[in-house]
């Protein structure tokens, strides 16, 4: 146990876990947050726009329920009925953590904070200034949306994500600039509202950053459901801005008009207004601090976690980045694991990614083999009526190692998993393949495409 004094900027997913943690290592905690316990993903991110993911997607499979024998008249969605679940949902969850913060004896200081040295915090709180010192710092002050700085955000047109979550109306038509992950999650809430989106991607394809087979089916199913995605294109400039929307150029001589804009072209770190200059932080070229591997920077007592220090700006990645900054500062020796980070994309379908893609690996020099294995030949699918998507393995070729796994799919999120587990444990294909799985269940797909991978595929070609 510890009796050192732990501070702690920002009460995120990074930080409420690590103040959890502190405080069950025996330290006096101090968790300093300047808005709602719970930061972006909480309030602003992961929480609501699954709350609004499963009202479209009950939306989506009720206007679909006659092909399961199911007669509904007079669906509609009630947008404002989604919005207060939403709100009420996230009320929830941080009411939640705030419970766990106080049976932890975590003190909770609501304020600003700004580093007066090393040891010491300011705190700019409603009530005036209250100054904490520490024997330990750990920055968890998360991330924001970037802004392009040809455009007006006071706008009313002008979205960022957070802004998103505020809408009071569906909006007719939304022009999407940037169609990663979040970009593509908002189009998955909106398009079955009944939306017209189009979307705008820099890079060559939508979803840049997966298997290039994906990002291909997810952009085959968007256009299917009647989103004009534009690629290897850039939002030039905003032509007009009108009363009920705004007209915007692309930099291939399109115009797009729309009643609102969605800018979600990536987040930076938060470190304004901190007073950074007094510590000795080093910092890269995007603004991340930088840490090591026990996620302390280069101020030996100061500690960094979550989306501030870039790299998986994932909420379960800022959890385990809190524990292992807390472990080692109260000297329990941790490290975290990145090989076998689970990256999930809760569009409809899902996707989910693990370890290395086909590609990387080749770059790598790594000789690999591949193990697919479709939705549309699973009897659980089938009987879902949900067969877009595969599993995917990425195994070295001479072991069977699994190297790899990638999903796009129902429940891909739950699935993905397993393929983690084995990335982690380094496991082969073949104690995959000869896992016996429960049938008829989505997870045999990753059975069935380690067996392909083994070259004894039973249920496929």
């Amino acid at each position: 146990m510890s009796d050192n004094k732990v501070i702690i900027v920002g009460a995120g997913p990074a930080g409420y876990v690590a103040a959890i943690r502190a405080a069950q290592l025996g330290a006096e905690v101090s968790l300093i947050e300047e808005a709602q316990v719970g930061g972006t993903c909480l309030n602003r991110g992961c929480i609501p726009t699954k709350s609004l993911l499963a009202s479209t997607e009950a939306l989506s499979l009720i206007r679909r329920a006659k092909r399961l024998g199911i007669e509904v008249d007079g669906i509609k969605p009630d947008f404002t009925c989604m919005m207060e679940r939403k709100n009420e949902v996230v009320s929830r969850v941080v009411k939640g953590v705030e419970y766990l913060l106080k049976a932890n004896k975590v003190k909770l200081v609501k304020g600003k904070a700004s580093f007066l040295d090393l040891h010491k915090v300011e705190v700019k709180t409603p009530e005036g200034k209250e100054k904490i010192e520490g024997d330990f710092t750990i920055m968890a002050t998360g991330s924001k949306p970037v802004l392009l700085p040809f455009i007006d955000f006071n706008h009313p047109a002008v979205l960022t994500s957070e802004r998103a979550l505020e809408l009071t109306q569906i909006p007719q038509s939304l022009l999407i600039v940037g169609a990663g992950v979040i970009g593509c999650e908002f189009a998955s809430i909106f398009g079955p509202l009944g939306t017209q989106i189009t979307m705008v991607e820099m890079m060559d394809r939508i979803l840049p950053q997966e298997d290039k087979r994906i990002s291909l089916m997810m952009k085959q199913i968007l256009q299917k459901r009647g989103i004009n995605i534009f690629t290897d294109t850039r939002l030039e400039e905003i032509a007009d801005y009108q009363k009920d929307g705004l007209t915007a150029r692309l930099d291939n001589g399109e115009k797009i008009s729309a009643e609102k804009m969605l800018i979600c072209v990536g987040r930076s770190p938060y470190t304004e207004g901190l007073s950074l200059e007094n510590l000795d932080l080093r910092l890269d070229q995007k603004g991340n601090i930088t840490v090591n591997e026990r996620m302390q920077t280069s101020e030996q007592r100061v500690y960094a976690i979550g989306d501030v220090v870039g790299g998986y700006l994932l909420a379960h990645v800022a959890f385990e980045e809190g524990i292992v900054a807390v472990e080692n500062a109260l000297g329990v020796d941790s490290k975290i694991d990145y090989t076998s980070i689970p990256n999930c994309i809760f569009t409809s379908p899902q996707i989910a990614t693990v370890g290395l893609t086909l590609d990387k690996a080749r770059e790598r020099g790594i000789e690999v083999k591949i193990g697919r294995f479709r939705f549309s030949a699973s009897g659980k699918a089938q009987a879902l009526d949900e067969t877009d998507g595969f599993v995917q393995l990425v195994v070295e070729e001479e072991s069977g190692e699994v190297l790899g796994g990638q999903i796009i799919g129902p429940h891909a999120a739950d699935l993905v998993h397993e393929i983690a587990l084995a990335i982690r444990w380094e496991l082969t294909v073949d104690e995959i393949g000869s896992t016996v799985h429960a049938h008829p269940t989505l997870s045999e797909a990753v059975m069935e495409a380690a067996k392909k991978a083994q070259g004894k595929p039973i249920h496929m070609t």
